[in-house]
């Protein structure tokens, strides 16, 4: 069966929110997420594309990225886990937003949970006042 693909406006609201917090370089235009049916890919939940240096020439645009989730896997997750994982892949876009990828020695688990929590006591800030950001079901 071939993968399938789909708008996935919900992912869209939550990456365009998650990067107006934590990535302002992020140029919410030019981010469009999609789910995926029918992959075989073993383990991976989600991944970042862009569009290489040579298609922007000949397109005559900037950077342009497309996050999909894996929806066998990334539907399946707590919405803890899927705010990471959605934090990981806008991690890969740098700072430039020029067609390239941040690589996993800083997309790691140790700055993801920075990312996490950073967003967490942003978005909740009166939740957490003299506390630690707890396991919540948000």
């Amino acid at each position: 069966m071939p993968i399938k693909y789909e708008h996935a406006q919900d992912i869209q609201i939550r990456v365009d929110e998650i990067a107006r917090i934590l990535f302002p370089h992020v140029k919410l235009d030019s981010v469009v997420c999609l789910r995926s049916h029918g992959s075989t890919s073993r383990g991976t939940i989600a991944r970042c594309h862009t569009l290489g240096k040579a298609m922007q020439l000949g397109l005559g645009r900037k950077g342009f990225y497309l996050i999909e989730v894996i929806s066998k896997r990334f539907d399946k997750m707590s919405e803890i886990d899927q705010i990471k994982t959605l934090i990981h892949e806008l991690m890969h876009i740098p700072k430039s937003f020029g067609g390239g990828f941040r690589h996993h020695d800083f997309v790691c688990e140790k700055n993801i949970e920075v990312e996490y929590l950073r967003f967490i006591n942003i978005k909740y800030p009166a939740i957490f006042i003299g506390e630690e950001p707890k396991e919540r079901g948000w």
